[in-house]
């Protein structure tokens, strides 16, 4: 099957769902629409379009259902992707909030809940994140804070 069919990404173009998009798999080029790409392989798409940078999206026809498929489709991989800008459900709140909220405004309640409270698996923090929030932790309540987390900031 010569190059018939085949609509290689273009770095320039805005992609909508509609729009044909030839990609290398495994087997051999795979060519669906950018709607169908979000169900077949939503992270990869995600991937193109946040780290690598290079396939161009339309916002509200592509990145929003992508995100919200994402959350379905691989879990860990969103929560990384979100890190702070989660929505937990955080003592003292009635409704879901921001992580980064507390975790900006309340450093210690925040270290409390996410460590000692063992949510870790509900809201990723990447190690800058986790040198900040131990840093200003170890400077409000030097005593609440956990000795691994310490030796971090050593």
């Amino acid at each position: 099957m010569p190059n018939e069919g085949l609509f290689p990404l273009d770095p320039e173009k805005v992609y909508f769902s509609m729009d044909e998009l030839t990609l290398d798999e495994e087997d051999g080029p795979k060519t669906l629409k950018v709607g169908a790409w979000l169900n077949y392989d939503p992270v990869r798409i995600h991937k193109l379009i946040r780290r690598e940078k290079i396939l161009k999206v339309d916002e509200f026809e592509v990145l929003n259902p992508l995100e919200s498929k994402l959350r379905r489709a691989d879990p860990d991989y969103y929560k990384k992707f979100m890190g702070l800008r989660l929505v937990i459900d955080f003592p003292g709140y009635s409704t879901g909030i921001l992580a980064q909220i507390p975790f900006e405004n309340d450093p210690v309640g925040f270290y409390k809940w996410w460590r000692k409270g063992k949510h870790e698996d509900k809201v990723y923090l990447s190690l800058g994140n986790q040198f900040k929030l131990f840093q200003k932790v170890s400077m409000m309540d030097p005593k609440m804070i956990l000795k691994k987390d310490l030796e971090l900031l050593k």
